[in-house]
């Protein structure tokens, strides 16, 4: 088994716990704030950053306390964040629902519910908590449940976050005309970073995608890299929660003092 099989177990049974009728959560569907632009928020010529909420990790562990997930995302979001991303699963990153529901209650920007989605469920139980955009990992899903998936989050107004690795997975997320695209340095089977993916798959989106590096970014000279291989976003999590100062951490990382 792989990690990235391990988390999806923990994340079905999880799943089990807290499932709701569908009439109930269609009911909390309904009230719901609306959905925010996801899409026009990543799009631009400076480059964006989706700043992550992040307790933990699988590879690192224990990162940060963050007692107050809502005032964090509000000093992002000052700080000059694009959208905010709230892990929501629990076993390895120490997230949850209620963190999502008191970040979108805070900030203006959009808001990512950023977990393994492998169950249409999941997608209710987003917008229920006012996501704005969702997480689709390509390695974790199969060819027809990454297309059934980007179409719900897409009947139900959300943006998709495509999430791939591989060539291979990068030409399995193409094949549903996607709006962004994000290239994971990380090997979720493994655990081990690559730096490389960002020059390899990142040059091979086209250019009309908003094309988004994730993983392993901790320094300028990372953004960089991520930017001259075509990159319009960076997701950032580790380097913000663990620096001691996120504002200052995100002005470093682009260039802004």
């Amino acid at each position: 088994m792989t990690v990235l099989d391990s988390i999806i177990e923990g994340v079905r049974e999880d799943l089990a716990k807290r499932r709701k009728s569908l009439n109930q959560i269609h009911e909390e569907m309904t009230q719901a704030a609306p959905v925010r632009d996801a899409h026009l928020a990543l799009t631009g010529d400076e480059m964006k950053v989706i700043a992550e909420v992040k307790r933990s990790s699988p590879s690192k562990g224990a990162l940060s306390a963050i007692a107050d997930p809502a005032a964090l995302a509000e000093r992002y979001q000052s700080a000059g964040a694009s959208v905010i991303s709230v892990l929501t699963e629990e076993r390895r990153f120490k997230g949850s629902l209620a963190d999502l529901d008191a970040v979108r209650a805070r900030v203006d920007i959009p808001v990512l519910r950023k977990d393994f989605m492998v169950d249409e469920y999941q997608f209710f139980e987003a917008r229920a908590h006012g996501a704005d955009l969702v997480l689709l990992i390509v390695a974790a899903l199969s060819k027809s449940q990454l297309k059934d998936f980007f179409d719900i989050a897409t009947e139900l107004q959300m943006a998709s976050l495509i999430e791939v690795h591989t060539a291979d997975e990068l030409e399995r997320a193409l094949e549903i005309s996607p709006r962004i695209v994000g290239v994971n340095s990380r090997n979720l089977k493994t655990l081990e970073v690559d730096p490389t993916a960002f020059s390899d798959l990142i040059p091979r989106i086209p250019a009309e995608l908003i094309r988004v590096a994730e993983s392993g970014i901790s320094t300028r000279s990372d953004v960089e890299f991520a930017q001259n291989s075509g990159a319009q976003a960076i997701l950032v999590g580790e380097a913000l929660v663990t620096s001691g100062d996120p504002d200052l951490a995100m002005r470093t990382l682009l260039g802004r003092g």
